[in-house]
């Protein structure tokens, strides 16, 4: 039993002994996947992306979970525990400088891993085919289980050996524990069948004798499957909790499980800190035996604070929060909290457990996930005026990253509003946060004393000139008729921020064209719908909002339209629009009709603003070419970066 040290505080940002040894803040990095491994090692890339949280002020890091056993492969570039020692090693040199704790994360995937790589079948409790993959498992005999609990212990072994501080087992959503644990995917009949907590207890049993004394061992535990039928209830949350507190230094509280990968990490449509009551109802159960880690969208300081002080925590993991910035605990502690950069929860980069397999990174900070390739910001002075043309995020994140480097800026934004599309956004229903990140860089831009002008053109002459004026409508692939009313995703949006929606979407039945599939269409289709207003949305795919897939919202986003009344005309080419109607085309039969709607809403893709510049400016963001907020602020960091560096930081270097 390891309990808080109760003359530490209870501060975020105050110190927090765990078995034996003390954490310099209540704040944990949690284990997530970055695709930074080297093959399936731990990389130097791991060491740096840490080591930046470290350097912020992270009270605890716990690793990318590594595979116990070489039958789990469940991503391309998943860490296996036998190729991490190194990995280990040096995430441990590059964090415990700065005070930080650094624990392996070992875990199993189990039936929700994937075969394409182990090209073998995938463990599981019993046959119960994956209800996202459909992928029938193996059912693991008292061979695989020894393997299991052996491979467990030969990694907290390695682990040890590595330095690190100890190591956080997986019982969340992704686990193989965790389909043990439950009724969903455990129907055994023998004693694993019959004690679901049996394999977990002989793991945690195993780690503490391989591992040795004065290692900490944490455990991730789901509390509530969301699945009361069959799953984890949080009465049995409660039970497996308070049965296993006392054998582990601390245990993070998380929800979910296979049916639902949007309940561990949702985006803005949940409410952050939303496991704030079923955290602390499981910290209630354990009654003092282990302290208790908050998880679940936690991204604003002040929250996490009322969760130490209600006694929901005693420590809370803030994952995404520092990924969108390294430094917060750091800004917090140093009385500069409306300096943190905040997070948006789109899940748009932090998200990277697809096929594409993308680094891990974040909408607002770029250099996240690219700390070994992407130049640091450092503050110097007499660097040569530089002039920005635009005032969305591509300029504002530029004229930003000059102004700290030492250059004179001058940013110019034409409209009478900075901000650009990123503002207009924050507009959609649960997007509220982006206007968060908006209001982040203008008020950066403005401590670093960049010269603003806005309603007017930028001066083409200068000779430093950075180009990041947006973008303008795209071309409409179908007819617009006498009488047509379409509306621009755009010119919708400044009516909702100026309180005229209705006059400019007329009112009767209304159809959103979405040819692009992102968060956009979904999200005007839902806000028109909130109105009263008759709303289908058209879209050329199969599933409407496919893009969504990539940021865990696309059930859910479906599932809101279904519940608003939205007609979804899916598999339909927007053909013609004419007073009173659409005329849309199957994709498969081409069979033709018409569907009522007295406006159409246009939310395809944009185009660069077309306009003379000398070659010798730089571009950046829409204007390159129009995508999402990401690409508009790491080109304006990459266009402020490409200057020559201030004559101060030459010479510190």
């Amino acid at each position: 039993m390891n309990l808080p040290d109760p003359d530490a505080g209870t501060g975020l940002t105050g110190p927090i002994g765990l078995g034996g040894r003390t954490a310099p803040s209540r704040v944990l990095f949690g284990p997530h996947e970055t695709n930074l491994a080297d093959g399936r090692a731990i990389s130097g890339a791991h060491a740096a992306y840490y080591a930046e949280r470290a350097s912020g002020g992270a009270g605890v890091v716990v690793t990318e979970i590594a595979s116990v056993h070489e039958s789990d492969h469940p991503y391309e570039r998943a860490p296996l525990a036998t190729e991490c020692v190194s990995g280990w090693s040096a995430v441990a040199d590059a964090c415990h400088p700065h005070g930080t704790l650094v624990l392996a994360g070992l875990g199993h995937a189990g039936s929700q891993g994937s075969s394409a790589f182990s090209q073998s079948a995938l463990w599981a409790p019993s046959r119960v085919a994956d209800v996202a993959s459909r992928e029938l498992p193996m059912a693991m005999e008292m061979r695989e289980i020894r393997a299991l609990i052996g491979g467990f212990g030969d990694a907290a072994e390695l682990a040890a050996e590595s330095g690190v501080d100890g190591v956080e087992v997986n019982a969340g959503q992704y686990s193989l524990l965790r389909q043990f644990l439950s009724g969903l995917t455990n129907q055994r009949g023998d004693a694993y069948g019959q004690d679901r907590a049996l394999l977990v207890r002989e793991v945690i049993g195993e780690i503490r004798s391989r591992m040795g004394s004065g290692m900490l061992l944490g455990l991730r535990l789901s509390c509530d499957e969301l699945a009361p039928w069959a799953g984890i209830t949080e009465d049995q949350g409660k039970e497996f909790a308070a049965s296993l507190a006392a054998e582990v230094d601390y245990l993070a509280v998380v929800r979910g499980s296979a049916m639902g990968a949007s309940a561990t990490t949702p985006d803005s449509h949940t409410e952050p800190g939303f496991n704030f009551a079923l955290c602390g109802a499981i910290r209630e159960a354990v009654a003092g035996a282990a302290p208790v880690v908050l998880q679940g969208s936690v991204v604003e300081a002040e929250q996490a604070q009322v969760a130490l002080d209600e006694g929901a925590a005693d420590l809370v993991e803030m994952t995404r929060a520092q990924i969108a910035d390294p430094g917060l605990v750091g800004k917090i502690r140093t009385g500069q909290r409306d300096r943190v950069r905040p997070c948006t929860l789109t899940n748009q980069k932090c998200r990277v457990r697809d096929n594409r397999n993308p680094v891990v990174s974040c909408v607002g900070e770029p250099r996240s996930g690219h700390e070994t390739t992407d130049t640091d910001v450092s503050p110097g002075s007499g660097g040569e005026p530089v002039v920005v043309a635009g005032g969305g995020p591509a300029g504002l994140e530029a004229a930003r990253v000059l102004a700290m480097r030492g250059h004179s800026v001058h940013l110019v934004e034409r409209n009478e509003r900075l901000g650009g599309m990123l503002a207009l956004a924050a507009f959609l229903p649960a997007r509220e946060r982006i206007g968060k990140l908006v209001d982040w860089l203008i008020g950066e831009v403005r401590r670093l004393d960049v010269q603003i002008t806005i309603g007017e053109e930028a001066d083409m002459e200068a000779q430093n000139l950075v180009l990041a004026t947006g973008s303008s409508p795209g071309p409409r692939p179908y007819q617009v008729g006498e009488g047509a009313v379409v509306v621009d995703v755009v010119d919708l949006l400044r009516a909702v921020r100026d309180g005229d929606l209705d006059r400019a979407v007329p009112g009767g039945p209304v159809a959103v064209f979405d040819p692009v599939g992102d968060a956009t269409g979904v999200a005007v289709a839902e806000l028109l719908a909130a109105t009263g207003r008759e709303t289908a949305i058209l879209s050329q795919d199969q599933v409407i909002g496919t893009q969504l897939a990539l940021t865990g919202d696309l059930a859910d986003a479906n599932a809101r339209l279904q519940r608003a009344g939205v007609t979804m005309a899916k598999r339909s080419l927007l053909r013609a629009v004419r007073g009173g109607a659409a005329d849309i085309e199957d994709v498969f039969t081409g069979e033709h009709r018409s569907i009522a709607a007295n406006s159409v809403i246009h939310c395809g893709h944009r185009v660069p603003v077309s306009s003379d510049a000398p070659e010798r400016a730089r571009t950046a963001g829409d204007r390159v070419a129009p995508r999402t907020a990401h690409e508009a602020i790491l080109e304006g960091r990459r266009a402020a970066l490409s200057f020559a560096r201030p004559r101060a930081l030459v010479e510190a270097s």
